[in-house]
C-alpha cells in the first residue's frame, strides 16, 4: 500500500476532517488491501469512535484475515459486532482475542459487556474476576452491578453502583443505574433522592434532570410532573428532552398539546430516533381531527426511521401497532417470529402489546407459547410486587353482605361498561355491596355518572401508581375483586399482583389468561371454555349461559334496523366488517377475498377509521387482488363511534379469526346483520361462538377456514334467508340469554357467592 496515500488520510484526521479521512483510508485499502496492522487497527478504532459500525466490522475483519494473530483487531471486531447487535458473532471474535492473550482484560471486559447486553449471567463471573484485579475501577464496579441487576440480585447491584459512585463521583451512568435499581427495589421517592444526590455532584446535568422527570412519572402523579416540567421548560425552552418528556406525561389527557411538544422535540433534535417514534405513536393515537390523516402521518413517520430504529421492546410495540393498523403485513413479518416478539414484550413488562398478539396465533404450539408469554409477564410482576408489599387491614365488621369490587378505567362510554352495566343496575343490595375503581384520565361522561349513581362506592383516582391503587383497594376490605380492563390503555392490571382482595378474577376486558398467579379465576361460559387443557392459567369461574348480556343503555332501539336487506336494494351481496385491524391479518383478509371472489357481483365493506388511510386501502386491495377481486368491489367507510348505521348497508358480517369479535358481533346481530365465525381452541377464538350459540345460530360457526368460506358463500347466495334474518335478529337477541340482563346479573352474583363460600340461594333474587 502507498503510505503517502495513508499520510494524506492521516492529515485529514489531524485537521478534524473525519469524513475525508475515512473516505481516503477506505479508498486506499480498496486499492491495495495489503497494509500494516497499525493501519487496520487505527482505522477500525476510528470507525468505532464515529459509530460507523458496519464499516468497522468490514475493515477489522479484513485486517484479521491478513493479521490473524492480532489481538487488538479481533477485539475491535468483537466490539463492532456487539454494536451491530450480532452478539453470537461478537462472542466468537472476543474469544479469539482472549485465546491470543488470556491476560488481556480489554477483550474480557468487552465479552462481559456482550453478556450484559444479552442478560447472560456469565457476566457476573467475568466482572467479578476483573474487579478483583482492579477493585478501584469504577467502570468495572458498575459493569458488575449491571450483571447482578440483570440477574435479579438488586441488593448486590445497588451495592456495586454505590461503590462506583464513591470511587468516581462524576460517573453519570453509575448514578443513573443506581437510581433505576433503587426505583425497582425501594420505590420512586428513594430513586428521586438518589438523583438529587447525583445532581449535587453534577449540577445542571441534563441527563440527571431527565432521569428525575422519568422517575417522577413512575409515581403516577402526572399533573405534578407536568407542573415540574413546565417549570423546567421556562428555564430551558430549547432542551428537546423537556418537550419530549412533557409530551409523554400529558398524552393521556391532552393529546393535541402533547403532539405539539413531540414535534418541537424533533425540531430541536432532528436526528433522535426515539423522539420520532414517540411522535409516530402519539399521532397514531390521536382521535381528534382527521383520524385517518393522523394515522397516515404516524405510519409514514415510522417508515422514515425504520432502517435506523433499534428494535427495543417499546419501539417494537409501536412499530407493530402502526403496521397492524396500516395492514402492512410484509413489514410485520420482518419484526420477528411469534414467539420472539411475544416473549420480548413479556420479558420487558409490556402486557398491553400482547393483546394485539392474540390474532397472530396460527398453530397449537403458538397457543401454548402465548400462555407461557403471559406466565413470563406474570412472574416478572410477582417479583416486582414482592419488593413493595401492601398492608391489609384486619377483618371488617360483618354486615351480612358480600363486598365485591370491579376495577376498570373503562367504566364510562366504552364497550366494557356497556356489558358490565347490568351488574351495577340489577344487583341485590341486601346481599351485596359493590365498589368500583377507575383511573381514567379524561372527564366524566354520562355512562360513568350513571354507574357511580348505581353502586355503593365509585372511586375515581387519576393520579395513583399501581401500589397506591392496590393499597386503596385493600383498605376497602373486599371479599372479591374483578379486573375488567386487562392491560389496555389507562388500566392497571399490575394492581392485581399485590393481591388487594382475598379472591380475584378477570372478566370481559381481556379474552385470555392475564398471567399473574395472584388472579385466581377467569370468568367463562360453557362455549368459551377451551375444550383442550392447558389454554387457561386461572381456575374457570363459570356462568351458565353467555359471557355477558346486552345492557339496555348501549343496545337501544335507535338506530333502527332497515327491514329491507341491502341485497334486495342493490341486487348484489355486501359482506363487511367493523372489527379493529389488530384482530386480523393476511390470512383473514385472504379468506374474505375468497368469499367475495366466489359470490358473483358481491362487495366487501370496511367500517373503520383506518379505511380513510391510503396505505391501509392500498395494502388491503392488494390482498383482495391476489384472490382476483378488483378494487372497485372493496369499499371503505372511515368512521369511529358512528358505525352502527352502516350495518344497514351490510348483508353479512365476516368475523375475524383467530381472535374473534365480541362487541362487534353483538352490534352486528343487533343491527340485523348475521355473523359468520371460525371457532378455535383458545378463549379469544370463541367469543363470537358463544354469542351465536346463545342466539341459536350455530349454523354460522365454522371449524376451518374452508368451512368458514363455504358458509359465507352459501348464505350470500340466499337473499331470502338474509332478509328473514335481518327482520328477526334484534328480537331474537332480546329473547336470548344475552337479552335477559336481570337474569344475567343474578347468575353473575350467585357465581360470586359460590366463589366466596356463600351457599347459593335456591330462588334467584333480582333487584327491582
Amino acid at each position: 500500500m502507498s503510505m503517502e496515500r495513508f499520510a494524506e488520510a492521516e492529515a485529514a484526521f489531524k485537521a478534524g476532517d473525519a469524513e475525508r479521512g475515512i473516505h481516503l483510508t477506505e479508498r486506499a485499502l480498496e486499492t491495495d488491501a495489503v497494509a500494516p496492522v497499525e493501519v487496520y487497527r487505527n482505522f477500525a478504532a476510528v470507525l468505532v469512535r464515529h459509530k460507523r459500525y458496519d464499516m468497522a466490522e468490514r475493515w477489522s475483519r479484513a485486517g484479521t484475515e491478513l493479521h490473524v494473530r492480532d489481538l487488538d483487531l479481533w477485539n475491535i471486531l468483537g466490539v463492532s459486532l456487539r454494536r451491530l447487535g450480532r452478539h453470537e458473532e461478537a462472542i466468537k471474535a472476543l474469544d479469539r482475542a482472549i485465546s491470543l492473550n488470556p491476560k488481556n482484560t480489554a477483550a474480557l471486559s468487552n465479552k462481559g459487556n456482550v453478556y450484559n447486553d444479552t442478560r447472560n449471567p456469565g457476566a457476573i463471573d467475568i466482572f467479578t474476576k476483573l474487579v478483583r484485579l482492579s477493585p478501584r475501577d469504577a467502570e468495572l464496579q458498575r459493569s458488575l452491578g449491571r450483571a447482578y441487576w440483570f440477574a435479579g440480585d438488586l441488593d448486590k447491584a445497588e451495592m456495586r453502583f454505590n461503590l462506583a459512585t464513591k470511587l468516581k463521583p462524576d460517573l453519570l451512568d453509575a448514578w443513573l443505574d443506581l437510581a433505576a435499581v433503587v426505583a425497582d427495589s425501594q420505590g420512586t421517592a428513594e430513586s428521586v433522592e438518589v438523583l438529587d444526590r447525583a445532581q449535587a455532584v453534577r449540577p445542571g446535568d441534563m441527563r440527571i434532570m431527565e432521569a428525575r422527570a422519568v422517575a417522577l412519572r413512575r409515581s403516577g402523579k402526572q399533573r405534578d410532573v407536568e407542573r415540574h416540567l413546565l417549570e423546567l421548560l421556562e428555564r430551558h425552552p430549547h432542551e428537546a428532552w423537556v418537550h419530549h418528556q412533557l409530551g409523554q406525561v400529558i398524552s393521556d389527557y391532552d393529546r393535541l398539546r402533547a403532539n405539539i411538544h413531540f414535534k418541537r422535540a424533533i425540531e430541536l433534535a432532528p436526528d433522535d430516533v426515539n423522539y420520532r417514534i414517540a411522535f409516530a405513536e402519539s399521532m397514531g393515537r390521536t382521535r381528534e381531527g382527521d383520524e385517518a390523516a393522523n394515522l397516515e402521518t404516524a405510519y409514514q413517520a415510522l417508515r422514515g426511521v425504520l432502517d435506523k430504529l433499534p428494535l427495543t421492546p417499546p419501539n417494537l410495540k409501536v412499530a407493530y401497532e402502526l403496521m397492524v393498523r396500516a395492514a402492512a403485513y410484509d413489514d410485520m413479518e420482518k419484526l420477528g417470529s411469534f414467539s420472539k416478539v411475544g416473549r420480548t414484550w413479556a420479558e420487558s413488562g409490556r402486557h398491553t402489546a400482547l393483546l394485539a398478539h392474540l390474532a397472530r396465533v396460527k398453530t397449537p404450539e403458538d397457543r401454548l407459547d402465548l400462555i407461557e408469554q403471559h406466565r413470563i409477564w406474570g412472574r416478572r410482576l410477582d417479583v416486582a410486587v414482592k419488593r413493595h408489599p401492601i398492608s391489609h387491614p384486619g377483618p371488617r365488621t360483618p354486615n351480612g353482605k358480600i363486598r365485591v369490587g370491579f376495577m376498570s378505567s373503562d367504566l364510562r362510554g366504552h364497550p366494557v361498561a356497556y356489558f358490565a352495566m347490568p351488574l351495577f343496575e340489577h344487583y341485590d343490595r341486601d346481599r351485596f355491596e359493590v365498589y368500583c375503581y377507575s383511573y381514567y384520565q379524561g372527564d366524566e361522561d354520562a355512562a360513568q355518572k350513571r354507574i357511580a349513581g348505581w353502586v355503593d362506592v365509585f372511586r375515581w383516582e387519576k393520579d395513583l401508581n399501581d401500589r397506591d391503587a392496590a393499597q386503596m383497594i385493600a383498605n376497602d376490605q373486599l371479599d372479591m375483586l374483578f379486573e375488567l380492563g386487562g392491560s389496555t390503555h389507562m388500566n392497571k392490571l399490575p394492581v392485581m399482583g399485590f393481591k388487594p382482595a382475598p379472591r380475584q378474577a378477570s372478566w370481559v376486558g381481556y379474552p385470555h389468561s392475564a398471567g399473574p398467579e395472584a388472579i385466581d379465576y377467569l370468568v367463562l361460559d360453557p362455549f368459551m371454555r377451551p375444550e383442550k387443557p392447558g389454554l387457561v392459567i386461572e381456575e374457570p369461574l363459570m356462568l351458565p349461559h353467555g359471557w355477558y348480556s346486552l345492557g339496555r343503555n348501549a343496545f337501544r332501539d335507535e338506530p333502527a334496523v332497515d327491514s329491507v336487506a341491502p341485497v334486495a336494494r342493490n341486487h348484489f351481496v355486501t359482506y363487511g366488517t367493523a372489527n379493529n385491524p389488530y384482530k386480523y391479518g393476511r390470512e383473514v383478509v385472504s379468506a374474505w377475498a375468497r368469499v367475495v371472489a366466489r359470490t358473483p357481483g358481491s362487495r366487501f365493506m370496511f367500517v373503520r377509521p383506518e379505511g380513510g388511510t391510503p396505505t391501509f386501502r392500498e395494502n388491503i386491495c392488494a390482498v383482495f387482488a391476489s384472490e382476483g377481486v378488483t378494487p372497485d368491489r372493496v369499499m371503505f367507510e372511515a368512521v369511529r363511534g358512528r358505525h352502527l348505521p352502516f350495518y344497514n348497508q351490510i348483508d353479512i358480517s365476516l368475523d375475524t379469526f383467530p381472535q374473534t369479535g365480541g362487541t362487534t358481533t353483538c352490534e352486528s346481530l343487533w343491527m340485523g346483520t348475521p355473523v359468520i365465525t371460525r371457532v378455535g381452541d383458545a378463549v379469544f377464538e370463541r367469543l363470537s361462538y358463544s354469542v351465536l350459540m346463545n342466539v341459536g345460530l350455530g349454523e354460522f360457526c365454522a371449524r376451518t377456514t374452508d368451512e368458514y368460506v363455504d358458509i359465507a358463500v352459501k348464505l350470500g347466495s340466499d337473499p331470502d334467508r338474509i332478509g328473514e334474518l335481518r327482520r328477526g335478529l334484534r328480537e331474537r337477541l332480546k329473547a336470548s340469554p344475552l337479552g335477559d340482563t336481570k337474569q344475567f346479573a343474578a347468575d353473575f352474583f350467585d357465581m360470586i357467592a359460590g366463589a366466596v363460600g356463600e351457599r347459593p340461594q335456591s330462588k334467584i333474587t333480582v333487584a327491582r
